[in-house]
């Protein structure tokens, strides 16, 4: 019964909650070809994005361009940057603890 009130059609859904544009943004680049990724920058998402402040949001904004698997050797120390960065870094700690 379609339309209808108190249907479950009716009901809200938690996950299709309004999210800022920017956050739906973000979460649909954190959907990638790795399940490894998913999971970890899902829960990144989660657990850290809301209290970043501007540069570290810019700098988790650099890291989602990265390709997968270079991304992953980043976040699981397999590689190292190229040259320091304290909001990178940051990130790629609480990457790494997600």
């Amino acid at each position: 019964m379609q339309g209808v009130a108190g249907s479950v059609a009716d009901e809200p859904n938690p996950r299709s909650s309004v999210l800022n544009p920017e956050l739906k943004r973000l979460r649909w680049r954190c959907r990638r070809g790795m399940l490894e990724l998913d999971i970890v920058l899902g829960r990144f998402m989660e657990r850290h994005y809301a209290a970043l402040d501007a540069a570290q949001r810019a700098a988790f904004d650099v890291l989602l361009d990265m390709p997968d698997t270079a991304l992953w050797d980043m976040i699981t120390g397999k590689a190292l940057p190229a040259r320091p960065d304290a909001a990178r870094d940051t990130l790629l700690q609480l990457l790494g603890s997600c």
